[in-house]
């Protein structure tokens, strides 16, 4: 089987798009893997595929896999990249597009410089909306890692997230506790996990043990909520630039029943046929 594809970027955060708007693509896990592996394949945090949707008024559906074979529900870098993919490949003409994801639409905005915008929708907090096991919902929650109690905010960005406020993300355990928590027994669906440095009341760094990825070089539903977390803490204000090690985000909340903005760079890398 000959694909065609194109390696894409949203801040170091790296993807492999297919267009699969013509006609259905199934890959296996393991074609998948080979595909995310950066020895064998074309390498890869996550593979994204662009699909018609059936819903009236959606432009296209977005779906995600990681480069462990396994479908999430949402990618923020990604969903930056998917709306500068489907229209720099002439898919449409449109600046702004709404996308199908499996937790529902999100609404990419190309700007005029070049930048992508995409309303994320709002962030849920019922643990069973994560999902999470616990009693009832709370800003933080302990939990037992490696023998020792952390506190974490729970925030679902359309795929779970645990934020962890440290002192310095350059010494934050992220490997360590990334991995413990990511399979967490009180996270039934895995979870991944932000570890978020306060700078000052507009600016974070951030870094992210993803999913079926492990830590990435960014992560912009991570990024979403850290800035959900950290304002419901009170510690941040409403627009909040997010340092990742991969560059910057721009996140605008506007607080509860208030959907989360997301604004930063997609890049075409290069494009290519693979044989699987």
């Amino acid at each position: 089987m000959r694909l065609n594809f194109v390696k894409m970027q949203g801040l170091g955060n790296d993807f492999v798009m297919i267009d699969a708007m013509a006609q259905p693509i199934i890959l296996s896990n393991e074609q998948l893997r080979h595909l995310a592996d950066r020895r064998f394949g074309v390498g890869c945090d996550q593979i994204l595929f662009v699909e018609p949707s059936q819903i009236a008024g959606v432009d296209f559906r977005y779906r995600i896999f990681n480069a462990d074979g396994g479908e999430v529900q949402q990618c923020g870098n990604g969903a930056r990249c998917f709306a500068r993919f489907v229209h720099d490949q002439g898919l449409t003409d449109k600046t702004e597009i709404v996308v199908e994801t499996q937790k529902g639409l999100i609404y990419p905005r190309i700007e005029a410089d070049g930048e992508v915008t995409v309303n994320m929708g709002l962030p849920r907090f019922t643990p069973a909306e994560i999902p999470f096991l616990a009693d009832a919902a709370s800003i933080q929650y302990p939990i037992e890692v490696l023998g020792k109690t952390q506190q974490i905010s729970v925030v679902s960005m359309g795929n779970p997230h645990a934020v962890l406020v440290v002192d310095a993300v350059d010494t934050a355990p992220v490997g360590e506790v990334g991995a413990a928590l990511e399979s967490h027994p009180r996270f039934p669906e895995r979870v991944n996990v932000g570890f978020m440095q306060i700078m000052d009341r507009h600016n974070i760094r951030l870094r992210v043990f993803e999913r079926g990825s492990g830590e990435t070089l960014a992560c912009g539903t991570g990024a979403c909520a850290a800035v959900v977390a950290g304002q419901r803490l009170g510690l941040l204000d409403e627009g909040v630039t997010v340092q990742t090690r991969g560059g910057s985000l721009t996140i605008r909340w506007a607080g509860e029943n208030q959907p989360v903005l997301m604004r930063g760079a997609a890049v075409r890398v290069f494009e290519g046929v693979i044989e699987l």
